[in-house]
């Protein structure tokens, strides 16, 4: 399974290198005003993708930290409190 997963990333490497190797042509962003700015196709498509994925990314791993850390409060075993024994026991014990 192990070979697959390693498999399948090499496949997904590969097809990104050959996609921007391909493509690796400027792209004019207009930008406000007369501002300009001209940037590789590829660079262009890495900068969205992570716009679009990296907040949903942490919403989800401050999720699974917040489930954490109740389930860890959760299975912490509760105190048990001793009685201590009438205040008359403890003068007798003492005399």
């Amino acid at each position: 399974m192990n070979f697959l997963r390693t498999l399948f990333w090499v496949v997904v490497a590969v097809s990104l290198a050959i996609f921007a190797n391909r493509n690796w042509g400027d792209v004019t962003l207009n930008l406000w005003g007369d501002i300009q700015a001209d940037v590789k196709l590829p660079i262009l498509l890495l900068l969205i993708f992570l716009l679009g994925f990296l907040p949903p990314y942490f919403l989800m791993r401050s999720r699974v930290w917040n489930l954490k850390r109740k389930l860890a409060l959760a299975e912490r075993p509760t105190p048990v409190a001793v009685p201590e024994p009438p205040a008359e026991e403890n003068q007798e014990a003492l005399a």
